[in-house]
């Protein structure tokens, strides 16, 4: 097996790998900051955080401020460990000859 097999596939968007690098350095983040920081549409980070949440590599936590809805998101530990395995792995791929 070669150093890209082992590079994770739920990682190969560029919004995942967004996330993930967002969810990495922050305990809990909103929605209209998480779609801020990316510059993307609501879809697409309803769509893409929902695949991370399937793979039990993000928690999405859903609640009401007064009578607004709000959707937190965080990485748990699989998808930590998940991810600097991915990171380990793409370093090994720029290092390799």
């Amino acid at each position: 097996m070669g150093i890209i097999d082992t590079l994770n596939k739920d990682f190969e968007s560029r919004v995942r790998l967004g996330i993930m690098s967002v969810l990495m350095v922050n305990d809990w983040i909103d929605f209209t900051e998480m779609k801020s920081l990316l510059n993307i549409t609501d879809g697409n980070l309803a769509s893409h955080s929902s695949a991370l949440e399937k793979t039990g590599y993000i928690e999405v936590k859903k609640e009401f401020v007064g009578k607004k809805p709000k959707t937190s998101y965080r990485v748990t530990n699989m998808g930590r460990a998940a991810f600097v395995s991915h990171l380990n792995s793409l370093e090994k791929l720029i290092k390799s000859k």
